[in-house]
C-alpha cells in the first residue's frame, strides 16, 4: 500500500525496488497494517483476500499470542512502514494511549525509526533541545521560529531513534527509514514550512490538539544506542507497545520462539535471505517484511548477502 505525500520521493523504488508504479512523490509504504480501512490484504495462498484483522479474529491466539490477543483483540498491534523523505516532514506528534482513549483515537502512537540510507548532511528533528514553557513554544510557533526550540540530529545509515508518544519530531531531507509504530494513524501536524498542497492551499494544523499532547521534557539524548555486533540478536527498543531487536548476519541464524507468547515481525533492512520453518520456507529481500504467528516457534535464517532485520515483537 502506496501513498504520495507532498515530501515525497523515489527511494522508495531506486533503493527498496518496489513498485509504486507512476507516483512522482511516493512518501510511504504501509508493508504491514491492521489500521481500519488500510488493512494489509493476503495475496496468495488458501487465505488470499482476507484482510489482517480478519486473521486475527480467526486464529486469535496461534497468530498473535495469548496476552497480546487478550489486550488488542481484534486488532493487529503493529504497523510497519518504509518512509522516504526528499524533505522536510511537517513538525508533528502523537497522542499516547491515555489521551487518544479520551478523545475516542484507540491507541496512541510511539513509533521506532531505522535509517536505511541518508544522504550526506540529511538531519531530522527529535524533541527539544531546551527547557521550554508552553508560552514560548506558542511564541516560537507563532512567529515560525520553532525549529529553534527543537533538537536537530545529523544522520547516517544504520541510526535508530525511538519516537515515544508526545515527541515532538520531524524527518529531514534525504532519509529512507523502516518505521515500526503502535496500529493509529493519528498525527497532530504542528508546522508544515508553510507549503500548500497541489489546490494551492495549506495543510490542516492542530495547535490545540498537538497542546495537550506534546511533552515538553529535554532529554540527555534523543538517538537510540545499540552494539553494532554480527550474527547475534541486538536489542534497539524495549517498551511496552513493542520490542525491537536488529539481527545483522552473514551466516545462518536460528532463533528460537518456544517461550515467547506473541507473533513475530521480520523487516528486511539489508540484502536476501531464506526463512525455513518446520512446515516451509519463504524468501525475503531488503522493503519487505514477514509475519511468523506465535504457533511458529523454530525458524532458521540462511542469507544469501550481508543482511539485516529488524525482529519485532510484543511482550
Amino acid at each position: 500500500m502506496f501513498r504520495s505525500k507532498l515530501w515525497g520521493g523515489q527511494k522508495l523504488k531506486t533503493v527498496l525496488g518496489l513498485d509504486i508504479g507512476k507516483m512522482t512523490r511516493c512518501g510511504e509504504a504501509w508493508v504491514l497494517s491492521g489500521v481500519t480501512g488500510n488493512e494489509t490484504v493476503i495475496t496468495n495462498g488458501f487465505l488470499a483476500g482476507n484482510e489482517l484483522n480478519e486473521l486475527v479474529e480467526i486464529y486469535m491466539d496461534d497468530l498473535v499470542g495469548g496476552k497480546v490477543y487478550d489486550k488488542y483483540k481484534n486488532e493487529f498491534p503493529i504497523l510497519v512502514k518504509f518512509i522516504d523523505a526528499a524533505e522536510y516532514l511537517s513538525i508533528q506528534v502523537h497522542p499516547d494511549d491515555e489521551l487518544a482513549k479520551k478523545r475516542g483515537l484507540g491507541n496512541g502512537k510511539s513509533e521506532m525509526w531505522y535509517i536505511i540510507d541518508a544522504a550526506p548532511g540529511a538531519e531530522l528533528i527529535s524533541g527539544f533541545s531546551k527547557k521550554v514553557t508552553q508560552e514560548t513554544y506558542l511564541n516560537h510557533l507563532k512567529n515560525k521560529k520553532l525549529k529553534e526550540l527543537l533538537n536537530v540530529e545529523n544522520v547516517e545509515a544504520g541510526d535508530v531513534f525511538f519516537i515515544p508518544a508526545g515527541r515532538v519530531h520531524a524527518l529531514g531531507p534525504g532519509i529512507l527509514l523502516a518505521e515500526i509504530q503502535q496500529t493509529s494513524d493519528t498525527t497532530y501536524r504542528i508546522y508544515d514550512w508553510d507549503r500548500v498542497d497541489a489546490n494551492g492551499k495549506p495543510r490542516e494544523l492542530h495547535t490545540k490538539e498537538a497542546l495537550k499532547a506534546i511533552d515538553f521534557e529535554v532529554q540527555d539524548t534523543y538517538r537510540t544506542p545499540y552494539a553494532r555486533l554480527k550474527n547475534q540478536t541486538v536489542e534497539l527498543v524495549n517498551e511496552k507497545c513493542f520490542t525491537t531487536n536488529i539481527l545483522h548476519f552473514d551466516k545462518p541464524m536460528a532463533k528460537d520462539y518456544d517461550e515467547l507468547d506473541s507473533f513475530v515481525i521480520y523487516t528486511c533492512v539489508k540484502g536476501t535471505m531464506r526463512i525455513e520453518y518446520p512446515d516451509g520456507s519463504e524468501n525475503l529481500k531488503m522493503g519487505e517484511c514477514l509475519l511468523i504467528p506465535n504457533e511458529i516457534s523454530n525458524i532458521k535464517l540462511y542469507p544469501s548477502t550481508e543482511s539485516k532485520l529488524l525482529e519485532t515483537y510484543i511482550l
